[in-house]
């Protein structure tokens, strides 16, 4: 008796894995950006680049040539140039001091707006407003506003029409340091906060965007993690430090490098405006260029640094 053998079912293949296909998606969406800064900005950054080893001559009759220089751009804006390194080694300085001061801003208020209370949307919305404020049409417009000069530099001093007035400030370091005398604060910490402190209206200006990234970071949190803590017995502080800080801790790491890069290229920024300042004088937009790529270098250096420190620190979640 004749017996037919069936054939064995084929198996059915098997697609790409859900990781596979988040990670096709997210290179459809980021290829416009690709695209274009191959397309439009990498030509423009070849021809800085050239621009900062060359002499340009303008020929009679329109056009110029370019004369090969080497170094000598960047030796004259190091070197030569009396300004260019003082007001380098001044942004610095000021952007390491704004840096904690902005992420713990973003962080607080992230923390307190992610509370279950009343009108929480509108005071999200709020302490984002000057963010839209400080970009585009807006910020052109508020160049010429005379109150947010007064509330961005309080040091500098008011024309009454009979007099100068000096614009007193919030607080003094004389107050700073009767706060802390009980506590064995040095000078040093005493002048930082007095800074931050009349420096406030700068910080919100620029902790909209971070305290966003932080509030992301605060509702991926498992709500069931909080509630073992309740149970538990753990304090409100015990919760932050043990919870709350460690989950978050990517986020740090990303609002910082983005605080940084923000800072470095802000339209304020002093070292921005002398390159600027440099690029507009007769003969300068070489030298400029040259000064571009050291303070982009030294950007780059900065941000690795703050990233290796950072990372050492980070907790990552396994979701495995």
């Amino acid at each position: 008796m004749n017996k037919t053998v069936s054939a064995a079912p084929k198996k059915k293949r098997r697609g790409a894995s859900l990781a596979a296909r988040k990670a096709r998606a997210g290179w459809v969406f980021v290829m416009p950006f690709i695209i274009g800064l191959v397309i439009i900005y990498f030509p423009i950054v070849l021809d800085s680049i050239k621009y900062s080893f060359n002499k340009i001559n303008i020929l009679q009759g329109g056009g110029y040539s370019l004369t090969f220089v080497g170094w000598e751009n960047y030796q004259e804006a190091l070197f030569v140039d009396p300004s260019f390194v003082q007001t380098l080694t001044s942004g610095v300085q000021q952007l390491l001091f704004d840096i904690p001061a902005i992420v713990i801003f973003a962080l607080f208020m992230a923390v307190l707006l992610n509370q279950d209370m009343f009108g929480r949307a509108a005071f999200r919305a709020i302490f984002f407003i000057p963010v839209i404020l400080n970009t585009g049409l807006v910020a052109r417009i508020d160049e010429g506003n005379t109150l947010l000069e007064y509330m961005e530099n309080t040091s500098e001093t008011i024309e009454t029409g009979t007099e100068n007035s000096a614009v007193t400030e919030i607080v003094s370091m004389t107050d700073i340091s009767w706060l802390f005398q009980t506590m064995k604060i040095g000078g040093g910490m005493v002048s930082y906060v007095t800074q931050m402190i009349n420096n406030i209206y700068n910080i919100i200006n620029r902790a909209g965007v971070q305290m966003l990234v932080f509030l992301a970071g605060l509702q991926s949190i498992n709500p069931a993690i909080y509630e073992s803590c309740a149970i538990d017995g753990a304090t409100t502080w015990e919760t932050f430090w043990k919870i709350t800080f460690p989950m978050v801790s990517p986020m740090i790491l990303v609002n910082t490098v983005y605080t940084v890069i923000d800072s470095f290229t802000s339209s304020t920024n002093r070292v921005m405006t002398y390159i600027g300042d440099v690029y507009n004088q007769a003969g300068g937009n070489v030298v400029s260029s040259a000064m571009s790529w050291i303070y982009f270098l030294i950007v780059i250096l900065i941000v690795a640094a703050i990233a290796a420190v950072i990372s050492g620190y980070i907790f990552y979640q396994r979701r495995d």
